[in-house]
């Protein structure tokens, strides 16, 4: 706990003043010291600062309850910006946010088949650079950069310790970032990151309870926030979930196991069935999608082939929401979360995956509230870590309680 010295209490004060007006904008000075409990001179006070700082700007005039119109107050969201960056196993995606976290540039790269620590971080340079000069000058100040990283990461000295998928381990991305563009970097694991995205622009930031964000892609992660505060446990390894063991018998992972949840439920993995299925004769219109090339399936193609009524692939994302069905029952007996959000590219095939995820769990979980919790797909889309990633900036400007556990 800190001490309370009158300048961390002048600097706690201007948070709740600063998160009042995000929270409830455009309000005057007097709402805000009566749903703060601050004094109108306090809030009038900070008010001013924030002012001359920018970070607030003065709007309409208010309905008056009697006297002079109170003059009302709002963030300036569009005078600061926020970049927020996802390393997938795959491409990587970066996005340009205003203070509100509206998106005003998206990109997205593939990495090469191979690469090294310094190669990655050299793409990381030259894509955050070009998003930073496509970007307009009149946009206002960057105030951060968030990079959510798939694999292992030691959050807070910024470093990627296990990327998995990509092989490489000991990234120092935190240190590379902050010297090249002399900017605040924030590290976290992607599946955090979305986690915090869903937090922050979804979900009630006060809500309490436990919610697990699960991001499947290329691989599977999730990232698990309690009552508002995010769990790391205790090496970073908490929401590990693609690595929980399903089948003894199985495929090897990336990871060195055998049978891991990722095996059998990543994107990587029902192509790698589809595959299987193909060869051996079945019939699908996954050749045609294709033009006669296996080698350009994805499971992106398998889920429009779906969506086409091809059975092959309607039974590949079925069996698909079945494998994480049985990932999810472990979850839900192991930390009875109160909501589960599936994200990620997979999630894209929500219709197909939610219906056999939710029977799974309703005939294995122990209990009839666990097996009625709350399971649903996330509304951010492609972007969801990269845009969580500046909530990582976010948060630390606004001081929310988004910390770990």
């Amino acid at each position: 706990m800190q001490k309370g010295t009158f300048q961390w209490m002048k600097s706690i004060n201007k948070t709740i003043v600063l998160n009042k007006i995000r929270m409830s904008g455009p309000i005057s000075r007097a709402q805000i010291a009566k749903e703060t409990n601050l004094t109108p001179p306090t809030v009038s006070s900070i008010v001013k600062e924030l002012l001359d700082e920018q970070f607030v700007v003065e709007s309409q005039q208010g309905q008056s309850s009697g006297g002079r119109k109170p003059t009302m107050l709002v963030l300036n969201h569009k005078g600061f910006y926020v970049l927020g960056v996802d390393v997938g196993p795959v491409k990587i995606r970066t996005v340009l946010t205003d203070l509100n976290g509206k998106v005003l540039f998206s990109h997205s790269a593939y990495l090469p088949a191979f690469v090294t620590n310094k190669s990655l971080l050299d793409m990381l340079k030259a894509e955050i650079s070009n998003m930073l000069k496509n970007a307009s000058t009149s946009i206002g100040q960057l105030l951060g950069i968030g990079i959510g990283m798939h694999g292992i990461v030691d959050h807070k000295h910024g470093i990627s310790l296990f990327a998995p998928s990509l092989n490489l381990r000991n990234i120092p991305i935190k240190e590379e970032l902050e010297h090249y563009f002399q900017v605040a970097v924030k590290v976290e694991n992607d599946a955090r990151a979305m986690a915090l995205g869903e937090t922050w622009f979804v979900s009630d930031q006060n809500e309490s309870g436990t919610v697990v964000t699960i991001n499947v892609g290329n691989g599977i992660g999730a990232g698990i926030v309690v009552d508002g505060k995010l769990l790391h446990g205790e090496h970073s390894l908490a929401g590990e979930i693609g690595h929980m063991s399903i089948d003894l018998g199985g495929s090897k992972c990336t990871c060195g196991n055998f049978g891991c949840l990722q095996t059998l439920a990543s994107g990587t993995a029902i192509k790698e069935r589809a595959l299987k299925e193909l060869t051996m004769g079945k019939k699908s219109c996954l050749n045609e999608l294709a033009d006669g090339d296996l080698d350009r399936i994805e499971a992106s193609t398998i889920y429009q082939a779906a969506r086409l009524g091809d059975p092959l692939s309607i039974d590949l994302l079925t069996n698909t929401g079945i494998y994480l069905g049985i990932g999810i029952t472990n979850l839900i007996h192991l930390l009875n979360p109160t909501k589960i959000i599936i994200s990620g590219g997979i999630s894209n095939a929500k219709d197909f995956l939610l219906t056999a995820i939710k029977e799974t769990v309703s005939a294995r979980a122990l209990t009839v509230q666990a097996k009625n919790t709350e399971i649903i797909a996330s509304k951010l889309g492609e972007y969801s870590a990269a845009i969580g990633s500046v909530v990582l900036i976010l948060a630390d400007i606004f001081s929310v309680d988004l910390v770990e556990c």
